[in-house]
């Protein structure tokens, strides 16, 4: 089912209402049941795949508990090897078999939606109980419930065990404010979706879909307009997923905090999908030494793997580990340069700002082209800077993204840099009220309601 879509809304009020109406101690039957709907809306028969993990993670972390010694690892891994093979079968199992010189026979699989996401968080709940963290989870329908919550089932964040269990065992209280504080980033979410992204991919399909025919200004804008729209589909996901969560008393953690902000790589990384980057390093990173060990040769090669993988976790297809390999290496050579302890003014943040924009829009490329050979053909084109430049058809989609985008980036920069500017502007209820207003009625005007999927289904 997809945020989207006029069935999402009457699933939403539909779910809320009854979450509140119910006590408490049904809400988590509601729940689960609510996001087995959800998640059967897309293809029903792969909720059977998930059912299948989860049973075997709930065994797993209750052994892992009740274990010592070298059993403890062993239910761990088994676990780990479940859901890894699960993952490797239907999304990498013909990309293998491509690269090997297809000695398996070929299957025609669909890629279930959301399983990297759903498979990492998974994961995340053993390794934990594993690690001492957190308790294993006795009532397997709430355990469920923490695999499956349908707010975040898709598309993230990806949840730790700490963080989201226990909200499922607690009581929450009707409170207006959370509700209010909650709608109002669902409708922000839907903005950044409906306004700017699905206007956006419009430009960027007919570009990038033509790559061949088109001229290196137009295959440079269409690389700007994808970094925009890859990054306003994929939060307004978050916030319709955190502020869904909020509206019921659940709180989920924050995924992307102004990464076209950033004034290096390394800080992008920090700001861009928050909770898969932690994910890596506490899982991937840290455990392969991470920036503690010996030598400056051990810890680039940590680096490398960690991104790496993140290619390959986004996609089966080689430009997809080029995208992380290209990012990996930024890192180093980032690292390698001695830091200024002396304070940027704003203008030399700024261009920082710039700088590390260009760098991941050339990584953009990588992962928004068909192959590799499409990849380095547009590189090619966009450093030769070739016209004439094609502001698409119809004109209007390209001005309107223009537009969208720059007003996005003024209102990022007055809350990263001149947050005290908002306590001028009135705070009363009227004010709110035809602020919020404002906004629906740029949604309904501008709005691209074709009920595009989010690009990060396809993970």
């Amino acid at each position: 089912m997809l945020f989207n879509s006029v069935q999402f809304i009457f699933f939403f009020i539909t779910v809320t209402t009854l979450f509140y109406v119910l006590p408490h101690k049904f809400r988590w039957m509601l729940l689960l049941l609510s996001s087995c709907y959800f998640y059967m809306a897309f293809v029903p028969i792969y909720i059977l795949i998930l059912g299948f993990t989860i049973v075997i993670d709930y065994f797993a972390g209750i052994y892992i508990e009740n274990s010592s010694g070298h059993k403890r690892k062993v239910f761990l891994i088994v676990s780990l090897i479940a859901n890894i093979s699960v993952l490797c079968v239907f999304k990498y199992y013909n990309f293998i078999n491509d690269n090997i010189g297809s000695v398996f026979p070929y299957l025609a699989i669909l890629l279930p939606i959301g399983l990297s996401f759903h498979t990492f968080q998974a994961m995340s709940y053993t390794i934990e109980v594993y690690r001492g963290n957190q308790k294993a989870e006795r009532n397997f329908g709430i355990y469920a419930l923490f695999v499956m919550f349908y707010p975040q089932l898709v598309a993230g964040p990806i949840e730790r065990p700490q963080n989201l269990l226990h909200q499922f065992h607690e009581k929450h209280e009707f409170s207006l404010e959370r509700v209010s504080s909650g709608l109002k980033q669902m409708l922000i979410g839907f903005l950044k979706k409906l306004v700017i992204a699905d206007r956006i991919g419009i430009y960027v399909d007919t570009i990038y879909n033509n790559s061949a025919t088109q001229s290196g200004q137009s295959l440079a804008c269409a690389t700007v307009f994808f970094a925009f729209q890859i990054y306003c589909d994929f939060s307004a996901y978050s916030d319709i997923a955190i502020g869904a969560a909020r509206v019921m008393g659940f709180d989920l953690m924050k995924n992307f905090n102004r990464p076209y902000l950033a004034t290096s790589v390394s800080q992008f990384w920090r700001r861009w999908h928050i909770s898969l980057s932690t994910w890596f390093k506490d899982y991937v990173y840290i455990p392969l030494g991470g920036s503690k060990v010996k030598s400056k040769v051990l810890v680039y090669r940590n680096l490398l793997i960690v991104f790496l993988i993140s290619g390959l976790w986004h996609g089966a297809n080689w430009t997809y580990v080029v995208w992380g390999a290209l990012n990996g290496v930024l890192l180093i050579i980032e690292s390698m340069i001695p830091k200024s302890s002396k304070r940027d003014n704003l203008i030399k943040t700024g261009l920082k700002a710039i700088f590390t924009f260009s760098l991941i829009c050339i990584t953009w490329v990588f992962f928004r082209a068909s192959n590799i050979s499409d990849a380095i053909s547009i590189l090619g084109k966009i450093i030769r800077f070739e016209g004439p430049f094609y502001p698409g058809n119809p004109k209007d989609h390209f001005y309107y993204a223009c537009v969208a985008i720059m007003a996005l980036m003024f209102f990022e920069f007055i809350t990263e840099y001149k947050p005290h500017l908002y306590k001028l502007l009135p705070n009363n209820l009227v004010t709110r009220y035809c602020y919020y207003t404002l906004i629906a009625m740029i949604i309904m005007l501008f709005g691209v309601f074709s009920e595009g999927q989010f690009i990060y289904f396809q993970f």
